[in-house]
């Protein structure tokens, strides 16, 4: 009897927490949704770490967000790039499902000149290289990481 209650109970909650728009695992890049520059709900269904998100901002191999933007807060890194806005007080200037949504694919958000990559795309690229091929330049964990990171970036 206790069993069939737990699995009901575990039913009714998962059908509560789908009726939200919180999946069992992270959204993938096909299932992402823009509507009005936003993306409201998170891609892995938690908050991400702002503590792995500066890790991720600054890591030159992964998203390489300084090539491109100024950063004071991670001063003690070499060449901050000047090609993107700076991202001092990022927070108060979009909120978290704006910010979401420029690194998810700024390309809808900015227009297809812009520089900055889509970083939650795997598909609809021209040409890309084998090794690319149906791949994300950051999973879903590492786009909520450094949105927190982003969060925290106040003037």
């Amino acid at each position: 009897m206790e069993r069939v209650l737990s699995a009901a109970a575990v039913c009714l909650l998962t059908m509560g927490l789908v009726s939200q728009g919180v999946t069992a695992g992270p959204v993938t890049p096909a299932e992402v949704k823009i509507s009005d520059g936003e993306i409201k709900t998170s891609l892995t269904g938690s908050a991400g770490s702002a503590v792995k998100g500066r890790e991720w901002f600054k890591n030159r191999k992964l998203g390489n967000c300084l090539a491109c933007h100024v950063n004071s807060e991670l001063k003690e890194e070499q060449f901050h790039g000047e090609v993107g806005p700076a991202l001092d007080g990022v927070a108060e200037r979009w909120n978290e499902a704006q910010l979401r949504a420029i690194v998810v694919n700024s390309k809808i958000i900015f227009g297809e000149e812009t520089m900055m990559p889509a970083f939650y795309r795997d598909g609809g690229f021209t040409r890309p290289l084998k090794k690319f091929k149906g791949k994300t330049i950051l999973s879903a964990e590492q786009i909520e990481d450094i949105v927190a990171y982003l969060r925290t970036l106040k003037e």
